[in-house]
């Protein structure tokens, strides 16, 4: 089962979140929910609902870098 474990607001931010997390060794797929042309909307970051907790420290400790 995939988890949430954030909601990027673009699809570039969406894909640097995805490569830390696969660079710390997680599984990570984007599902485009509500997405526009030029790659705004919402896409979720989703993972293994075993890997969620881990994920959430991970992005805790660097969600500077996306803002």
């Amino acid at each position: 089962m995939w988890t949430v474990v954030y909601i990027a607001p673009t699809m570039a931010v969406a894909e640097k979140i995805k490569e830390l997390l696969t660079t710390e060794g997680l599984l990570v797929t984007l599902k485009p929910v509500e997405v526009d042309d030029n790659g705004r909307g919402s896409i979720e970051v989703r993972v293994p609902e075993g890997e969620a907790e881990e994920a959430q420290e991970i992005l805790s400790e660097n969600m500077g870098r996306f803002r």
